[in-house]
C-alpha cells in the first residue's frame, strides 16, 4: 500500500485533509482518505502523516498488503507502537508465521512545537461509555489539570453515516456540550466507510474485533495540532474487569493493550474507563442529570427524529433501560419511549449471539443486573435474562458441535462421527 499525494481542501465550507490510498497486493480500488471538519475548527486538522498511516496500517494488515509506505517523517515512538500492536493482532487473528506488515517511511527527529497549551479531548458518542469516560474526568480531575477534557469529538462516518441524522445529533449536542462545560468538534472521515462495501458481518467484525481503536486514533492525530491527550472509552463488549479480572480480558479492537501503542510523542491515547463494568458506569451516568437526560445508546439512527434519539426495542436500548431500572434511575430520564421494561421485551430485544471471540460477549453485563433487579422485586425480568442467557449458552455449544462435525467431515472423513458411535452404549 502507498499512501500518496497528502493535501488540504475546501468542501462545501468545511476543511478537509485528504490522502491517496494506492492498493498493491490486494485487488481494491484506488482510494482518497479524508478527515474534515467546520470551518470554527479548522485550525484543529493538519496533513499529519500520522493520521493517514495509522488510518490505513489495520485494513493494510487485514487484506494482505505487505508494506505501507508513505513519504513522510513519523515519530519513531508511533513506529514501535504500530509494530507491537500489529504483533497483538496476529498473535489474536493471524497465522504466527505471518509476515508483520513493512512500515516505509522517513523518521522524525523532533516533536513538533504544539500550536496550543496542553489539552485534552474525547470521542463523544452521547452513549453510556462516553458520558461515563467525562462524569468521572470532571470528578478526579481539576479544571486547571491538562488531563481535564475541554472538547468532545463527535464523529461521521463510525456508526452513524447519515448526513441529515448527524446534523440532528449536533444541533442536540452542541446544548448538551455547554452544560457540560466542553467544546463539541464534530469531524467528518472515510475512515471506516471505505470497508463497508464486505458484506455487513464481515465489516462489522473488523471493526469490532481490529480496527475501531486505530480508527479512533487515526481522527485523533488529524487532529494533533489541538490536542495532546485524547480518551477512548472502553467499551462495554469487553469483559469487565471488576466482573471477570482483568487477566480475562478478551481480544478487541479497542483494548487497553492496544489504544496507547498509537501514540506519539506529540499526542497520548489513552484508553479510559477498564477498571468500571457497564453498571458502574450506568451509575456515574444516573448520578449526573446532564447525561442522564440526554443519552443517545441507540444504533437506529434512521429512525432518529426530534426529541427521540433510542428507539427502545433495540439490544442496545433494552439492556441501558434495565440497567437504569436496576439503579432506580429509569424513570428519572425521558430517552426512550417508556419507562416500562416487560418479559415481552426482553424476550424480544435481548438475543445473544455467541462469538468466535470473546470479546463480543454480552452475558457479563446481563449477569451484574440480576442481583439488583432481584432486589427489586423484579424476579419476572430477572428469569427473562436468565432464559435468554441458557438460549446464548445453547447457541454456543451447538455452534462448537457444527464446527466440530464440519471439520470432521472436511479433513477427517468422519473419523469422529464413527468413533462416537462406537463408544456410545
Amino acid at each position: 500500500m502507498r499512501i500518496n499525494d497528502l493535501r488540504s481542501e475546501i468542501r462545501n465550507g468545511r476543511t478537509r485533509v485528504v490522502a491517496t490510498v494506492v492498493w498493491e497486493d490486494s485487488d481494491r480500488p484506488t482510494h482518497d482518505l479524508y478527515f474534515e471538519t467546520e470551518e470554527e475548527f479548522a485550525s484543529a486538522l493538519s496533513l499529519n502523516p500520522h493520521a493517514f498511516l495509522v488510518g490505513c496500517i489495520v485494513p493494510a494488515m487485514h487484506f494482505g498488503e505487505k508494506r505501507v509506505a508513505i513519504d513522510a517523517e513519523i515519530c519513531p515512538e508511533l513506529r514501535i507502537g504500530l509494530d507491537t500492536a500489529m504483533s497483538w493482532l496476529r498473535h489474536w487473528y493471524y497465522e504466527p508465521t505471518r509476515d508483520l506488515i513493512r512500515i516505509e517511511a522517513g523518521t522524525r527527529s523532533h516533536i513538533p512545537t504544539p500550536h496550543t497549551p496542553d489539552r485534552a479531548g474525547f470521542f463523544f458518542s452521547g452513549g453510556v461509555d462516553s458520558f461515563a469516560t467525562l462524569r468521572a474526568n470532571r470528578l478526579n480531575f481539576p479544571p486547571e489539570h491538562p488531563g481535564s477534557i475541554k472538547d468532545g469529538v463527535l464523529v461521521f462516518g463510525l456508526e452513524l453515516d447519515d448526513s441529515a441524522m448527524f446534523q440532528h445529533v449536533i444541533q442536540l449536542y452542541r446544548e448538551v456540550a455547554k452544560k457540560a462545560e466542553i467544546t463539541l468538534v464534530p469531524i467528518y472521515t472515510n475512515v471506516y466507510l471505505n470497508y463497508r462495501e464486505e458484506d455487513a458481518r464481515n465489516h462489522f467484525r473488523f471493526w469490532m474485533g481490529q480496527f475501531q481503536g486505530a480508527a479512533f486514533a487515526s481522527i485523533s492525530h488529524a487532529l494533533a495540532n489541538r490536542y495532546t491527550v485524547m480518551s477512548i472509552a472502553a467499551s462495554e463488549a469487553i469483559p469487565e474487569a471488576s466482573i471477570l479480572g482483568l487477566q480475562n480480558l478478551a481480544p478487541y479492537g479497542s483494548h487497553p493493550l492496544l489504544d496507547p501503542l498509537y501514540s506519539s510523542g506529540d499526542l497520548r491515547l489513552r484508553h479510559d474507563g477498564i477498571t468500571l463494568s457497564r453498571l458502574d458506569k450506568i451509575r456515574l451516568v444516573a448520578d449526573w442529570e446532564v447525561a442522564l437526560k440526554n443519552l443517545r445508546v441507540c444504533n437506529r439512527f434512521k429512525q432518529y427524529k426530534s426529541g427521540s434519539l433510542n428507539c427502545g426495542r433495540c439490544e442496545k436500548c433494552v439492556r441501558t433501560m434495565l440497567g437504569l431500572l436496576a439503579v432506580g434511575a429509569l424513570d428519572k430520564t425521558d430517552v426512550f419511549p417508556s419507562h416500562e421494561v416487560t418479559v415481552e421485551l426482553v424476550k424480544e430485544a435481548v438475543i445473544i449471539v455467541p462469538s468466535t471471540w470473546r470479546s463480543y460477549d454480552l452475558e457479563p453485563s446481563y449477569l451484574e443486573l440480576l442481583e439488583p433487579l432481584t432486589n427489586l422485586g423484579r424476579r419476572d425480568l430477572v428469569n427473562a435474562i436468565k432464559a435468554q442467557l441458557a438460549k446464548g449458552q445453547a447457541r454456543g455449544l451447538n455452534g462448537w458441535k457444527n464446527r466440530i462435525a464440519t471439520f470432521d467431515n472436511r479433513f477427517l472423513g468422519g473419523r469422529l462421527r464413527r468413533l462416537k458411535g462406537m463408544l456410545s452404549p
